[in-house]
C-alpha cells in the first residue's frame, strides 16, 4: 500500500510540475522537425523551430532513444501533433 501511495503522489507530482513548464521545438538543423504517428514511425506532420508545445507522454524506441508526444495550439485550437524525437524539445520552469 505504502508503494501504491508514493506512486501515486510521485504521478500527481510530475503532472503538476509538468503543467509549470514551457517546452519549445529546437531543432539544431534549423528545418521542420519531423512529427511520426508513433516513436521512430512513419511521419505525418512537421513542426518549425519556436513552436510551443506540450509534452503529454515520453517513451523510447527500440534503440533507447526518447520521444515524445507533444501538443499545441494551432489556429485557436488545442490539437495533439504525434511523436518527436525528445532531444529536440527544449523545456524550462515558466
Amino acid at each position: 500500500m505504502t508503494t501504491l501511495v508514493f506512486a501515486s503522489t510521485f504521478s500527481l507530482n510530475s503532472r503538476a510540475n509538468a503543467q509549470n513548464m514551457i517546452c519549445t521545438v529546437t531543432d539544431p538543423t534549423g528545418t521542420p522537425l519531423n512529427v511520426r504517428d508513433r516513436p521512430n514511425g512513419k511521419v505525418i506532420n512537421s513542426l518549425r523551430n519556436g513552436r510551443d508545445v506540450d509534452i503529454l507522454d515520453i517513451k523510447s524506441d527500440n534503440r533507447g532513444r526518447p520521444w515524445a508526444r507533444v501538443a499545441g495550439y494551432h489556429n485557436n485550437r488545442y490539437r495533439v501533433w504525434g511523436w518527436v524525437i525528445r532531444e529536440f524539445i527544449s523545456c524550462y520552469e515558466s
